[in-house]
């Protein structure tokens, strides 16, 4: 095999760079900005691994599926619960320093919707952050790594099987790298949203890589919110942690009342769906954009300690912890949905791989378990690696034809569209929060398809003669707009992280995983 092609730099990128690396593969690895941007390095609670005395992979896959709402894969959640140590440990020991207790063991701590205190951190509440540096320390090292920064993937080539993607380097010019293998590792779809936790990069390219290849995407509707987003005029939005109520803060609405308990006896420690909606429940009816995280009663010791990000950031914008209560609200933050893998990463598409939040093995079911995203990248990212080494070592992967008919042509760098890509974008982050939120109903589902759909004849007609970045980062977040929105139109119920108000009941009859390709929308009841 001559090179794998990993898109993507977050920890499943990394994870599975590095993994195909030890296993002798030579790996270019490209990432749009710089080597450390991306979604991964924004985590700041951590690894939910059973590793306490009194834990187990049994009680983690119990606590996964109760909060995926009926629809986890059970196998998928089997994987990860069971596997899930054995990667912590691997990470340990490619140089992540987790944040220990006295006596040297790994510290946990608790978030929502789980049974045990299993959720390993670093750097108190920059997990994320730790990560993205020790692999990338040891990607920059490897020698059979190549890295590729600024180096944006265009579209993916497939002839008869993924060759490999056209890419667009830091100096405005496309060039093919063929591959053996690629893996899609650039999972993040939240800058779809006026109000994300994502950064600007997390613009759903894996989705339009992997639908205009012809790949089968699935659980397109499931956007899970975050309850506890900094909210506050002139401050960006900015993630408090699930990690902050698990040590104990409350939410006040914004005449001061404890309200959780009216929506759920698990009250703040309710799984992440219901907490937002609660949160808009009250909001609505106050008539304001937030309500307050209270952590007055917390020993100023431990939130310094345990929080030290979130502590330093809300000063730096006139909020002085735990003193004072926080203004909160709901924002867009993990994707649940993306393009259709089994348990080994493989798509409809052979030679394609995803693995992360770009894809979906139906781990998350309707509403993911707080912080089992970065166990799935470790996880899932790991059994990629093997499964292209595998695939290599038994004479099953073909190395691709030197000339390949199929190559699209380079468009022209410098055409200009004839609309303002930045307005575009923001009114389609409008449209999306304002239909395609926290609640949807289907004449607002409705209106937003017509508008994605003649915005997006717009961007996929302008694509044709230019290679701006820009341009096609908006033709990413448009077709992941309309998949979402498609696939919310067609589950009428309301499950999970999917709240549907005229059908605010779960309905079993919808008890199936929506597969969407270009050729066909299909609701499927197996995977």
């Amino acid at each position: 095999m001559r090179s794998v092609l990993v898109i993507g730099s977050g920890l499943t990128g990394l994870w599975t760079a590095l993994s195909l690396a030890d296993r002798g593969l030579d790996v270019n690895l490209v990432t749009k900005l710089n080597l450390m941007d991306s979604n991964t390095r924004y985590a700041q609670g951590g690894i939910a691994v059973a590793v306490s005395s009194d834990d187990s992979a049994d009680l983690h896959a119990q606590d996964t599926i109760l909060a995926g709402a009926g629809l986890c894969d059970l196998d998928a959640v089997r994987v990860l619960t069971e596997e899930g140590p054995a990667q912590l440990r691997a990470l340990i020991e490619a140089g992540v320093r987790f944040d220990r207790e006295r006596d040297g063991q790994l510290a946990v701590t608790l978030e929502a919707a789980h049974s045990r205190r299993r959720v390993v951190h670093a750097l108190g509440d920059a997990t994320g952050l730790e990560i993205e540096r020790a692999l990338a320390e040891k990607v920059s090292g490897h020698p059979r790594i190549s890295i590729r920064e600024h180096c944006f993937a265009l579209d993916l080539v497939v002839d008869g099987r993924c060759r490999g993607a056209m890419v667009l380097d830091g100096e405005g010019e496309a060039s093919f790298l063929a591959a053996d293998a690629t893996v899609l590792a650039a999972g993040g779809v939240g800058q779809v949203y006026r109000h994300t936790t994502n950064p600007e990069t997390a613009t759903g390219d894996a989705v339009g890589l992997a639908w205009r290849a012809g790949a089968e995407l699935a659980d397109m509707e499931f956007m899970q919110f975050h309850p506890t987003a900094l909210s506050h005029p002139g401050v960006p939005t900015h993630l408090i942690s699930e990690a902050v109520r698990g040590e104990g803060a409350l939410l006040r609405n914004a005449r001061g009342e404890a309200f959780m308990e009216r929506y759920d006896s698990r009250r703040e420690l309710a799984p992440r769906d219901v907490v937002s909606r609660a949160i808009a429940a009250e909001m609505a009816q106050d008539g304001r954009n937030f309500v307050w995280l209270n952590l007055r009663h917390l020993s100023p010791e431990l939130v310094h300690s345990r929080f030290p990000n979130i502590v330093a950031f809300c000063r730096d914008h006139g909020f002085n912890l735990p003193q004072d209560m926080i203004p909160v609200a709901p924002a867009a933050h993990y994707f649940i949905g993306g393009v259709r893998t089994d348990l080994r990463g493989r798509t409809s598409i052979p030679g394609l791989y995803a693995a992360g939040e770009a894809a979906a093995t139906g781990l998350h079911g309707a509403n993911r378990l707080a912080s089992n995203s970065l166990l799935e990248a470790a996880v899932f990212g790991r059994r990629v690696a093997e499964a292209i080494a595998g695939a290599e070592s038994t004479g099953s992967q073909p190395v691709p034809d030197e000339g390949i008919s199929s190559v699209p042509p380079t468009p022209t760098p410098h055409s200009l569209p004839s609309f303002s890509v930045a307005a575009l974008r923001a009114e389609l982050q409008a449209e999306m929060w304002r239909h395609v939120g926290l609640l949807r109903l289907e004449e607002g589902l409705q209106e937003a398809l017509a508008r994605i759909t003649t915005w997006q004849d717009q961007v996929e007609a302008a694509c044709q003669d230019s290679q701006a970045r820009d341009l096609w980062e908006l033709r990413n977040l448009l077709t992941s707009a309309r998949l979402i929105t498609e696939a919310a139109i067609w589950r009428k119920e309301s499950r999970g992280v999917h709240a549907r108000p005229d059908h605010p009941e779960m309905d079993d009859s919808c008890l199936k995983h929506f597969i969407q390709a270009r050729s066909s929308l299909t609701p499927a009841s197996t995977r």
